[in-house]
């Protein structure tokens, strides 16, 4: 494909860039905040690129501001090509990790840090002394929104299926454990439904709920638990669970490394919970970016660790 020079002429790119920002946004001051940029630098540029394509592009509504036809059909067409640009600025064709000083932004629930972080801190110092992570919260809902705004290099954790620019890989697939503290219960024995609903149970919810699959399970039988606390973190609850005899389902992986670092135990769930998958996910422009596939990599043979022994 070729292209016209002369179509460029006077074009600033970094103005493209403001306004995919800024149409995602819907906000100049949002966008200026994203940008790194005062308010009226980004207002100067939304007021260019009005004059640039001859359309207002942002509106004033009851609702706030609102996109045109234009700047939608704009969006959609700016996006990918922005995408292959930041591809290309980004690609490195050669990584070495004893040499490396970059740093990855790695978004993960807090769960999937107390699994992965203290095993892939062991392979950076090993491996990739000069790397360093920042890790960033996320959670099955914002995965996809994160990438978008590039909040994020890579996503570890229950994500599910996203947008074709979206990549996935498969690490390992789980279930789920009852796992407590206080709560008089017999350990070499199983779980019985009546003692499920005899203790209160402590709930992780990303969206503060109250209930969850175990919970629609109980309902079409007629029955019910009595969830006492939700919380949107997994970190708290051994703390909880040491001083209240209530009961927590928790991924597996998280039911075993509490059993020997926090001394709680813990037992099947009576109530049938579905296993789900832990992901890794980064967006089709970075597939060319020979640090993050290590990093990648390197992370999901760690998430396979222990499988052979059952872990």
């Amino acid at each position: 494909m070729s292209i016209k020079e002369s179509h460029f002429r006077g074009v600033d790119l970094n103005l493209m860039v403001t306004l995919v920002v800024v149409l995602r946004e819907r906000s100049v001051s949002r966008a200026a905040s994203h940008l790194h940029l005062g308010q009226p630098a980004v207002s100067g540029a939304l007021a260019r690129l009005r004059e640039l394509f001859d359309d207002p592009l942002l509106v004033r509504t009851a609702h706030g501001m609102e996109p045109t036809e234009r700047a939608l059909e704009l969006e959609r067409r700016l996006v990918p090509a922005l995408g292959e640009i930041e591809s290309a600025l980004l690609e490195r064709r050669e990584f070495d990790p004893l040499t490396s000083d970059r740093t990855f932004v790695v978004g993960m629930p807090d769960w999937v840090e107390l699994w992965l972080g203290p095993r892939i801190l062991a392979r950076l110092s090993a491996s990739a002394p000069g790397v360093r992570l920042a890790i960033v919260p996320t959670d099955p809902f914002r995965g996809t929104d994160m990438l978008e705004r590039n909040e994020m290099d890579l996503g570890i954790g229950p994500f599910a299926k996203g947008p074709a620019w979206r990549r996935e890989r498969a690490l390992r697939s789980m279930d789920f454990r009852c796992v407590y503290g206080a709560a008089p219960l017999d350990a070499s024995q199983s779980l019985s439904l009546q003692d499920y609903l005899r203790f209160p149970h402590v709930l992780v919810s990303y969206r503060g709920a109250f209930d969850s699959a175990a919970d629609a399970w109980l309902a079409s039988r007629g029955l019910a638990r009595d969830v006492r606390f939700s919380s949107a973190r997994f970190a708290s609850v051994p703390a909880i669970l040491k001083g209240t005899p209530a009961l927590a389902t928790v991924p597996a992986v998280l039911a075993d490394q509490w059993c020997t670092t926090e001394g709680l135990r813990q037992l099947p769930s009576p109530v049938p919970m579905p296993d789900f998958t832990v992901t890794s996910v980064w967006t089709a422009a970075r597939d060319s970016d020979a640090g993050l596939k290590w990093l990648a990599d390197a992370i999901a043979e760690l998430a396979q660790d222990g499988l052979a022994d059952g872990i």
